[in-house]
């Protein structure tokens, strides 16, 4: 089996060229095999570029655990890279996913990818939650690089707030006028990844929401490098773009 990795500010990925349906899609073992850092190619997630009808390709996303998953951002962003690596595109792309349709543009390696619109969020007492293409639940934190991110959020997201399918967790400290750092442990992955990019769209729109910023373009700097998300704001929160590099790692056979 021919594979590529790629990653997007850390976050790393197993994407394989299933166009000819090959890839033994209810194969969980298989899927968390490959992400698996010891026993495998190692990655937070593998991600099968297929065709479609109506756009350029469709995107099917695994997390590292071998189960489908709802969308990733950072995953987004490497597949359209690839796509055009493979030469199925030049520097625009649109393509379906597990949320519905994403456009995207690539120029040197940055990609910025449309997510879908959000139009519900909702701020509690402690936290904020929404969903951008993946549930996130966002808190605002002191001394962000001492936090217990895994423990603390294991225990959000196995916690009575959101049952059995869990919530991916933010941790935040605001940095600037409109720059924040982030901090995420991802359902599925069940720690702590260097970068999340639904996680990082949904702090940026819960920064705006909660007022901590008025501007609709943020910085974020997770573990793994920077990324810059950009929306307008007017029911709801629409034209959300999440910008980063996306970047070719190796490719081989396993």
């Amino acid at each position: 089996m021919k594979f590529y990795k790629y990653q997007g500010t850390g976050n790393d990925f197993v994407i394989i060229d299933n166009r000819n349906n090959s890839f033994p899609k209810n194969n969980t073992a298989l899927v968390a095999k490959l992400c698996d850092r010891r026993f495998g190619i190692g990655a937070d997630g593998l991600i099968l570029l297929e065709d479609d009808i109506e756009t350029d390709f469709r995107m099917v996303y695994y997390n590292s655990d071998g189960n489908q998953s709802s969308m990733c951002g950072n995953g987004g962003r490497c597949i359209v890279a690839f796509a055009q690596k493979i030469g199925i595109i030049t520097d625009k792309a649109t393509f379906i996913a597990t949320d519905g349709k994403h456009f995207a543009t690539i120029k040197n390696n940055v990609v910025s990818l449309q997510m879908k619109d959000v139009d519900d969020v909702k701020i509690e007492k402690d936290y904020v939650f929404l969903n951008t293409g993946s549930p996130h639940h966002v808190v605002l934190v002191e001394e962000l690089e001492k936090y217990d991110v895994k423990n603390q959020g294991a225990k959000i997201r196995y916690g009575d707030l959101y049952g059995k399918e869990g919530s991916n967790i933010n941790f935040v400290t605001q940095t600037g006028q409109n720059s924040f750092a982030l901090r995420t442990y991802e359902r599925g992955v069940e720690d702590e990844t260097l970068s999340c990019g639904t996680g990082a769209t949904a702090v940026a729109i819960a920064m705006h929401a909660l007022k901590k910023t008025n501007s609709e373009e943020v910085a974020l700097k997770v573990m793994g490098g920077d990324l810059k998300v950009s929306f307008c704001k007017r029911d709801n929160y629409e034209n959300v773009f999440l910008t980063g590099e996306a970047d070719y790692v190796f490719e081989g056979d396993i």
